[in-house]
């Protein structure tokens, strides 16, 4: 198995990759989240490595009361705060002077972030979100959110790469985990993220598949 900071290092690094490519109307561009560009979604990962980076400069004696899979089973949409987030992230994205003010800020952030994961101790408890996980499963969390908003930061781009296969493994993992058993439907790991996120509806075929469970999806959000 890789390890997981590599996982890490790979999604948020191809992620800024492709974003930096992007001239400004392809920053102006939809996601798969409403009324978020791909120039908000950077602002938005951006405060994820931030959240690591003060997450891991405070280590907690522990025990975890979370793991890499039951950490999103509350994360379902329309949580509470969701909407003033997202008026925050798009505020605060064009707060900025110009687009490669933000690029630039995401990246020195982002090699923050790495640095801190790669330095930890791997003994470690930290705290994220109101939960305690050990840090192996914190940076799991970490990979679980970059691969999913990837999908999302390319949704409307047609010229998008692919993304990479190793933290869409993850996602499939925690998908599988809230499920309970392998999903016994054979999608490929980018369409169960979509469909296990609720970015893609369950078709009819689908839903036979999935039996009772169908009514469970999105597993996350």
């Amino acid at each position: 198995m890789e390890d997981l900071g590599d996982v890490l290092a790979q999604a948020w690094q191809e992620t800024l990759d492709m974003v930096g490519s992007l001239d400004a109307t392809g920053l102006r561009t939809p996601t798969d989240l409403p009324g978020w560009t791909v120039l908000d979604l950077s602002f938005h990962l951006m405060l994820d490595a931030q959240r690591a980076l003060v997450a891991l400069a405070d280590p907690r004696p522990g025990p975890p009361d979370t793991d890499r899979v039951t950490y999103w089973a509350g994360q379902q949409p329309g949580l509470p705060g969701a909407d003033d987030h997202a008026a925050y992230v798009r505020r605060a994205a064009a707060a900025y002077t110009s687009p490669a003010g933000l690029l630039r800020h995401w990246a020195d952030t982002v090699q923050g972030a790495l640095a801190a994961v790669r330095h930890a101790d791997p003994a470690a408890h930290v705290a994220t979100q109101g939960h305690v996980l050990v840090l192996a499963d914190f940076v799991h969390t970490l990979v679980v959110e970059a691969a999913v908003h990837r999908l999302d930061l390319a949704a409307g781009l047609p010229d998008a790469p692919s993304p990479p296969a190793a933290p869409l493994r993850c996602v499939r993992e925690v998908l599988d985990g809230l499920l309970g058993h392998p999903v016994p439907v054979g999608w490929d790991d980018a369409t169960y993220a979509r469909k296990g996120t609720g970015r893609t509806a369950l078709d009819a075929g689908e839903r036979a598949l999935l039996g009772a469970d169908a009514a469970r999806f999105p597993l996350f959000g």
